[in-house]
This record gives structure tokens, sequence and C-alpha cells, in this order.
């Protein structure tokens, strides 16, 4: 199954909280969108891997994505290695998207970075001829994908572009409670977290909101570019 576009998040609701909106978007005008979950985010403070995968199936109804993966890579210490390299790559070149989104090269917690270094590299190395590999016994073609955009999750980072999520808003902010062990629902009695709160909930809108002023929009989500896109006209860009 080919796609036009792999996200792929660290743990269950990083793409939730980073990129669902654009998703949404994509997938409202007839393109195809597969989620890859590297971790179970097993050693999060609140609920446990059983109950974010539900979480993770009910949030990937909800956008309407054509499949959810999980990779089952060690929460807090898998490695950018071959081992972890190569079974990316696989994933890589069975889908064959034109587009990657994958988390934020800086942020606060150390898998985002980690997760985001090891999809570049894994990117790069699957579009080499003498990289091997074989899915259910057939060997694959080498794939690269045309470029990879990083979602902002904990920091304020510069955006190089803002996508328009006006009309999908809605479709976000339901994805991301569909993890309701991880953000706040107006019961929090024990194991507060700093994505747990109130003031982070908010924040999903408010930082939504002022994107969306940058662009004269109501909403928007920011990405920043592995490298430089290219446009054919000047008039593509607005």
């Amino acid at each position: 199954m080919k796609v036009d576009i792999l996200a792929i998040g660290s743990h269950p609701d990083d793409v939730e909280l980073g990129c669902s909106g654009t998703i949404a978007k994509e997938i409202s005008i007839g393109k195809r969108v597969g989620i890859i979950d590297l971790t179970r985010g097993e050693l999060g403070t609140r609920g446990s891997a059983e109950i974010r995968e539900k979480e993770a199936n009910q949030a990937a109804e909800i956008l309407k994505v054509s499949f959810r993966e999980n990779l089952n890579f060690k929460d807090g210490f898998f490695k950018n290695d071959e081992e972890h390299q190569l079974k990316l790559i696989k994933v890589i070149r069975k889908y064959r998207p034109d587009f990657i989104l994958c988390n934020a090269p800086d942020d606060r917690h150390i898998d985002h970075p980690k997760g985001a270094k090891l999809v570049l590299d894994a990117c790069f190395l699957s579009g080499l001829e003498k990289i091997e590999s074989t899915l259910e016994g057939n060997k694959q073609e080498p794939w690269r994908p045309n470029n990879i955009y990083h979602y902002i999750q904990w920091k304020s980072l510069k955006p190089d572009f803002i996508v328009d999520i006006s009309n999908h808003f809605k479709t976000k902010i339901k994805s991301v409670k569909a993890f309701k062990s991880q953000f706040y629902d107006g019961n929090e009695t024990v194991h507060n977290t700093p994505i747990s709160t109130k003031n982070f909930l908010d924040s999903i809108e408010y930082r939504a909101r002022d994107l969306g002023r940058l662009t004269n929009v109501d909403y928007g989500e920011g990405f920043i570019a592995a490298r430089i896109p290219l446009v054919e006209n000047i008039s593509e860009l607005k």
C-alpha cells in the first residue's frame, strides 16, 4: 500500500499533538495517510501501554487514516543504530511515502529529537540500493521520500512554513482528547504531569491560533523542513 504521507511519532499521541490537523486536511482532499508509532509509550507516568494502544486506535479512527502501526521500540531507550534503522527502512520501503512527518528536531522529551534523527537517517539509507531488505520473503526496492517535515512539539520552534488547519482544528482536538489517560479532562486527582495540566491542553489551541495569526488564518500547524522545499513558481507561495 503506497501512501502519500507517513506520519511518525516516538510515542502514541505525538502525531495527534503535532500534525493531526494537517493529516485531517490531507485526507479530506483524498490523500492516503498512515501513522507509525515507534514505541508504546510504556514509560509514561499516566495510563499504560495497553490503554494507550486503545486510545491510539480510537484517534486513528477519528482521523480516518489508512493504517496505524507500532514498531514496539523500547520507550526511552531505543537507539538510532543499525537495528532500529533497518526496521524503519522496511516500513519506508513498504509504504513508499512521498512525504514523511516526524518529531521535532529539538524538544523537552529525549525521545523526540532522537526519533527525528532516526527517521532522517533511515530515510537516507532507505534510498541506497546496496542496503537490502525483505518483506514477507520478497526483496524490497529502495525508496526515499521527497522531503521530511518536523512538526513542532513542546518547544516553540520557528517554523519554515505553516499549514492552515482552520477547517480541521476540531478534528485535531478530538483526536488529542482520545488519549484520555494522558491529558486534562477536568477530573485530575493524581499523577499530574507537564502534559496533563489544563494549561497544556489550552496551549494546543492558543499555539494553533498564534500560528494562524502569523499567516492570517484562524488556526495553523507549523513545520520545519529537513531540506528547503522546491516550488516551480513563486506564485505557488502565499
